[in-house]
């Protein structure tokens, strides 16, 4: 039912860590572009590279990233660059990375264009690398970066080790050396703290778990011969986990011995999957994993899934508050063990959202105090639109408290699965009835500026005229949408009216009567936007639509309501 906002990150590398000038012109570059956020900026001396990690919606991490690479490109000589990392460019990697409402597959498709872009418009030889790559090969970062810098010329020369993206003309490259664009899944970098200070058993604990796993040996397997192929390389054992890295080791600064993993690919092994895995095999060899520590920044699902995966093993409601959700995540997984864990300040799209309330106001910051002064006030937004959005949203509360309850009732412990899935629904159906609190004041808004435009000019007042109308009916069709979302609120009510806990049955009838002031609500609004539209086809279109919800609210809220006075007769 909901839309997931659409954010990517991207973690460039570029070849200077030393001249935070020249570092802090390319950050600058990648700030310039609204509806950015630069998350993170690490320079090293000894390799001579920054990494920079920044997040935001696809197209402006992608001309953030564009800005930056040809940046670099400008103020980075690849001609006297020395450093202990492996590089071939100015801007060496430059890695596109789905977080959340975005496909791996669709990063892909923008890192080539934004590659191609690089190539003719910076004059940037670019490969493509990981999913972006147009050759199995070139998926290995280390193929396309062979040779380094220094082989860039012999490179450019021979048609099959030519970069996938040229540049009209080459007088560039030599300054600018050639970039890698690709796509990859997050990576999340995690440690699992283990109640014992043994490096070894952490290690052994890192050797059944990852994906490489350990040398089969003959006889003892601690000590025994390593097992080898006919070309001499070890025979592996595999780990259970897959798309994981780790090993063992000892941090003085705690005290304990950790399991310290990079998970490449959370769709194969989720967070949560591992941590049961870690567990098992530590508790096999008579270890605990006392906690997890996560090392950077994470994104929101891997938590949100996590919680949800515990309370699924305990048979609870998965259909409650995302934050609820996360503090399941963050006890379960033991986050806060050696230090706070505030998911404000470690989930990407939470760092997010504080940057954009930061930059603008909305309702649903108010308190409910606040709220109610808000709408007294002489100001009209805002308004009924606004107010239909918000009863809209309580009858889902309604209704998903109801599921919630139900699902935790003594006796029906075989139903839980049941109404946490009504719950879940629920839950969608609020968080979408919310959002339109706040855009339903924004249409209003966008309506009285359309009359600030200035009218001297036949030019201006027909500009003027346009807008004033584009607005009005972007006004109407938004209380539609909340008749269209506050109707889908019947179907959680009317289902907890007759299946749900007895003893909540009014809350579900309370739920209804909210859904149906919602709908009747915004019908008003969107009747009374329509009647300033010029175009009347349009305008009887949509009060057409709003009139045919009003007539099926006011039947599904009689019909709720019999059930609901029925049973507390």
């Amino acid at each position: 039912m909901t839309t997931e906002k659409q954010i990517i990150e991207c973690v460039p590398n570029f070849s200077e860590g030393r001249n935070m000038d020249i570092i802090k012109q390319i950050t600058d570059a990648i700030q310039s572009v609204a509806g950015v956020r630069l998350l993170n900026v690490d320079p090293g001396e000894a390799t001579n590279r920054t990494v920079v990690t920044f997040v935001g919606e696809p197209q402006a991490v992608v001309e953030a990233a564009f800005r930056g690479a040809k940046k670099a490109g400008e103020v980075i000589d690849m001609r006297q660059h020395h450093g202990a990392h492996p590089r071939m460019g100015a801007t060496d990697v430059l890695p596109l990375i789905p977080v959340s409402g975005i496909t791996l597959e669709e990063c892909a498709v923008l890192a080539r264009h934004l590659a191609e872009r690089m190539a003719n418009e910076a004059g940037i030889p670019c490969y493509c690398y990981e999913a972006a790559a147009f050759k199995p090969e070139r998926k290995n970062l280390a193929v396309c970066r062979a040779g380094e810098y220094e082989a860039l010329a012999e490179k450019l020369s021979i048609p099959e080790k030519r970069p996938d993206f040229m540049p009209p003309s080459l007088n560039e490259a030599a300054r600018t050396g050639c970039t890698a664009v690709g796509a990859r899944d997050f990576l999340i970098a995690v440690n699992y703290n283990l109640n014992t200070t043994s490096t070894r058993r952490a290690n052994a604990i890192a050797f059944d778990v990852r994906e490489k796993g350990r040398p089969m040996r003959e006889g003892n397997p601690i000590t025994g011969t390593i097992i080898r192929d006919e070309k001499g390389n070890p025979v592996m054992q595999p780990g259970t986990l897959k798309a994981t890295k780790a090993i063992g080791w000892y941090i003085d600064e705690y005290g304990i011995a950790q399991v310290s993993m990079n998970m490449t690919d959370l769709s194969v092994t989720p967070l949560h999957v591992a941590f049961d895995e870690v567990c098992r095999c530590a508790q096999a060899r008579g270890i605990r994993v006392t906690g997890t520590e996560i090392v950077g920044l994470v994104p929101k699902r891997t938590l949100i899934d996590a919680g949800k995966y515990f309370l699924q093993k305990q048979h609870r409601s998965v259909g409650i508050p995302e934050e609820d959700i996360i503090k399941i995540a963050i006890k379960s997984m033991g986050l806060d063990d050696l230090r706070p864990f505030n998911p404000r300040e470690k989930v990407i799209e939470y760092l997010m959202e504080d940057a954009e309330k930061a930059s603008c106001s909305s309702l649903l910051q108010l308190s409910v105090n606040d709220f109610a002064n808000e709408t007294s006030r002489e100001s009209p937004a805002p308004g009924g639109g606004t107010i239909a959005a918000y009863m809209g949203a309580l009858g889902a509360a309604l209704g998903t408290m109801v599921a919630n309850l139900s699902a935790h009732k003594a006796g029906w412990d075989e139903r839980w699965e049941e109404f946490s899935d009504w719950a879940a629904m629920g839950q969608d159906m609020m968080r979408q009835l919310l959002r339109l609190v706040d855009e339903d004041t924004e249409a209003f808004n966008k309506i009285m500026a359309a009359f600030g435009l200035p009218k001297k000019t036949d030019e201006e007042k027909a500009v003027r005229t346009q807008a004033i109308q584009e607005a009005t009916l972007h006004a109407a069709e938004v209380p539609l949408r909340t008749m269209k979302a506050a109707m889908q609120t019947f179907i959680i009510c009317r289902a907890m009216a007759k299946e749900g806990n007895p003893a909540s049955v009014s809350d579900a009838g309370v739920g209804a009567l909210a859904a149906r002031a919602a709908v009747l609500g915004a019908g008003l609004n969107v009747k009374i936007n329509a009647a300033q539209l010029h175009d009347r086809i349009i305008a009887d279109r949509l009060i057409a639509e709003a009139d045919s919800l009003v007539k099926k609210a006011n039947e599904a809220e009689h019909e709720i309501m019999e059930t609901v006075n029925a049973k507390i007769q």
